[in-house]
């Protein structure tokens, strides 16, 4: 027995007492010694008495303490037995050698002792050492694992997920509707024809919103602000937005369709922030030409719809306004550097030298970022050789790098993601950046431009930039070659005219004939020679058709071709009758392997190249791939091309 029971404090004042009890009588025994025998004999008595109940006393508290442990363990034993929480122990075979009898419910088997744990729960892995989830016959769990012990917990979670799922699915989402050029659309009409095209489009959506079960508000004459939940959400994206489609084939006999713009925000930190968001992500469903639905999520912006061109505005009040605002900045500039994507072709080379004569007739230093040129450029960088002051403002992008400063101002042309341009690394410096672009706007983009002048209705950033040139403060005087340079960029970017040009386009191209423009030098600069001719017509030798109407081309594994050649290759392909898209993969001179998609309109080549990492327009893009193989990069694209099939119902096959 423990030394806090035979010792225990409250017991000594007996022993004290029956030791002052014995002395007492010692001394009454020298006057009376018969009533010190009484004494005595009562002495005896009460000593018998305390021995028999401290005997007692302990074998009670034996007997207690014995009750006790047997009742811990046995509520021990029914814990186990009973509480919510799963125990499996498995050897170092990883066969289970015991369990807790909630593991018996989990597998629905009387008992699992000799089993492998990967037989009864495929979805554990041994050698994970965190905690993870579980899900098993409709049910989820828990699990925490302990490879050292060798030992795992199970804990069921199951109406915590469902609670979680619902959540999730009535959380609230905003998003914005915006109709696109309705004002292009109304033109030509009468009143009582504009008023019923506008009362068709606005009863399409709003019994679209009802049936999707979406608040709908109308704040101004083409936007409206949403509302809805998260389940509401996932089902736009599994019908891809089908009111793009609804509206659109409803207008489609207009002299020019109606056609939307959705922006969406998923993400919630605050309500002012996804509204913000949502704001954002129609922008960039505006700046892609719209028709399309840009759903912005944490970390990246998935679009859907897209089908159509951007439709060419007919005024030209932006770019006036973005000449003026452009001219502006150029003059609150020490210098200015003009830069493209890496790889340059001459449309970035053109609308270069176009910008860099709106920086001369400013008086300022204005300088083009070149590293390499390429067989695209060869020959117009030989005519720029024998023109001394274009020749003098290409730099490489060392010595860019060495002017930037707070009083630089970086112009990027004919891109607007910085990781494309010839030194991504200016980008991260500028604290100024212009972004002219014709490109559809991706989910790449610079931070904070100072101003942003990107159309996707133009054919060619050289298109955009003669626009500015003729709204210029000061009487123009650009040299022939720099207009030669201009529209060699249009011809090249739209097939000499045939795709993509719109009135403007030839408003353009007008405007540089005028000022000396050269189309004997045009032709001269755009001649192709022998050499790569053959190297195309090897790439096209080695096409398959797929989906009866898309064609893949593949070069050669130890072949290396120039971005050009793979380019002319789709182009080639496109021509041929019964062919609606075309790829061509090739290995580029860099390393890098390069896939350049062409199409009709249909299928959407940008969508298809934005899955891969790269992007462009609906009938032009293209995606490089870093460490990657040719087959690998074909059987990427196969992958992507049936994923785009399946989610279209069809329409490419």
């Amino acid at each position: 027995m423990p030394n806090f029971i035979t010792k225990r404090w409250h017991g000594y004042h007996m022993v004290l007492a029956m030791c002052f009890s014995l002395v007492l009588i010692a001394l009454l025994s020298t006057y009376n010694w018969a009533f010190a025998l009484i004494g005595l004999f009562f002495y005896l008595l009460l000593g018998y008495v305390l021995y028999r109940a401290e005997k007692q006393f302990r074998h009670e508290f034996n007997e207690y303490v014995q009750t006790l442990s047997q009742r811990v363990k046995g509520a021990n034993q029914t814990a186990f037995d009973e509480m919510p929480v799963g125990i499996l122990l498995y050897d170092r075979k990883g066969q289970v050698v015991w369990h807790n009898p909630f593991i018996k419910g989990m597998a629905d088997k009387d008992s699992l002792v000799g089993w492998a744990v990967t037989d009864v729960f495929p979805d554990l892995d041994r050698d994970e050492n965190e905690t993870g989830k579980l899900h098993l016959n409709n049910r989820s769990f828990e699990v925490v694992h302990d490879p050292k012990e060798r030992l795992y917990f199970f804990r069921e979670i199951t109406r915590l997920e469902e609670l979680r799922e619902r959540y999730e699915r009535e959380q609230n989402i905003v998003g914005f509707l915006h109709m696109d050029n309705f004002e292009e659309a109304g033109a030509g009409l009468d009143d009582q024809e504009r008023t019923l095209l506008l009362t068709d489009v606005q009863s399409a959506i709003t019994r679209w919103a009802q049936k999707q079960d979406i608040t709908l508000k109308k704040f101004d004459a083409e936007k409206y602000f949403m509302v809805f939940r998260r389940e509401t959400l996932e089902r736009l994206i599994r019908n891809r937005f089908d009111i793009l489609d609804v509206v659109r084939e409803m207008t489609q006999h207009n002299k020019i369709p109606i056609t939307l713009s959705i922006g969406v925000a998923t993400f919630r930190s605050s309500v002012v922030e996804q509204t913000h968001a949502a704001e954002a992500a129609l922008d960039i469903a505006l700046a892609r030409g719209g028709d399309q639905a840009a759903v912005q999520q944490k970390d990246r912006v998935v679009f859907f719809g897209g089908k159509t061109n951007a439709v060419e505005k007919r005024t030209r009040v932006r770019a006036r306004v973005i000449s003026y605002a452009l001219t502006n900045l150029i003059r609150d500039s020490e210098r200015v550097l003009i830069m493209g994507h890496d790889q340059p072709d001459m449309d970035a080379v053109g609308a270069a030298i176009g910008v860099l004569r709106a920086v001369r007739m400013a008086d300022r230093e204005g300088y083009i970022i070149l590293k390499d040129s390429n067989p695209s450029i060869d020959a117009l960088m030989a005519a720029i050789s024998e023109h001394r002051s274009l020749e003098e403002a290409f730099i490489p992008p060392d010595k860019a790098l060495s002017l930037a400063g707070k009083s630089t101002l970086l112009i990027l042309v004919d891109t607007h993601k910085p990781s494309l341009t010839i030194e991504p690394r200016l980008v991260e410096r500028s604290e100024r950046v212009v972004v002219i672009d014709h490109h559809r706007r991706g989910e790449e983009f610079v931070k904070d431009p100072v101003l942003v002048y990107l159309e996707p209705y133009a054919s060619s950033t050289s298109e955009l930039v003669t626009e500015l040139l003729q709204y210029q403060d000061e009487r123009l005087t650009i040299e022939p070659l720099e207009t030669t340079a201009l529209l060699s960029g249009i011809v090249v970017d739209t097939k000499s005219f045939a795709f993509r040009s719109g009135s403007r386009t030839f408003e353009a191209a007008s405007f540089l004939r005028r000022h000396g423009a050269d189309l004997a030098l045009v032709q001269t600069l755009l001649k192709e020679d022998l050499f790569r001719f053959v190297k195309r017509a090897e790439i096209v030798k080695n096409t398959e058709v797929v989906y009866d109407k898309i064609a893949i081309a593949s070069g050669e594994k130890d072949e290396r071709y120039d971005q050009l050649t793979i380019a002319q290759a789709a182009d080639t392909l496109l021509n041929m009758k019964g062919i609606s898209a075309s790829f061509v993969i090739g290995l580029r001179d860099d390393g890098k392997v390069a896939i350049s998609a062409r199409s009709l309109g249909e299928p959407n080549v940008q969508l298809i190249m934005e899955s891969l990492g790269g992007g462009g327009h609906l009938t032009n893009a293209a995606v490089q791939f870093e460490g990657v193989t040719l087959p690998e990069a074909r059987q990427r694209l196969l992958e992507v091309l049936s994923e785009y099939c399946e989610e279209e119902g069809g329409d490419v096959e």
